[in-house]
């Protein structure tokens, strides 16, 4: 037995934007706090040696809110997609390095967040997949 969907039915379009609006909160969420309070945003890329921190603040907003939109609107979701993927396994490189940790809990912590962030990644990385397998990448 075989199972199909039905892509453009109304359901399986609403279920594929919560699908995308959820791989995509954390994203949303924390553009959305790094734009109102910009000098925070600003800490904390200066807390990871980001130089100079004003301009790694401007473009972690840009691409968590605009890569984000990309995938919800699905103009360019798979370019989106694969640069949301490489923005959370650059930054889980950056942010969460649970080698470096004693063993104990805040290093089984900081493992569990960054395999998290690896599968998050690998979710992106399928949307990019999908969409590029179902749509011509030259579908502007």
């Amino acid at each position: 037995m075989s199972a199909s969907v039905d892509f453009g039915s109304p359901l399986s379009a609403a279920a594929l934007f919560l699908a995308h609006l959820a791989l995509c909160a954390a994203y949303i969420q924390g553009g959305w706090a790094k734009l109102n309070d910009f000098p925070c945003a600003v800490a904390e890329m200066a807390r990871f040696r980001l130089n100079p921190p004003a301009v790694f603040a401007v473009l972690v907003i840009a691409i968590e809110l605009g890569a984000s939109a990309m995938v919800l609107t699905g103009f360019l979701r798979w370019l989106g997609a694969l640069a949301l993927a490489g923005f959370t396994l650059l930054s889980t490189l950056l942010a969460l390095r649970f080698w470096e940790q004693p063993a104990g809990e805040a290093r089984t912590e900081k493992a569990n967040a960054f395999f998290e962030h690896v599968g998050l990644a690998g979710g992106f990385v399928l949307v990019a997949w999908i969409e590029l397998t179902l749509h011509s990448p030259l579908h502007w």
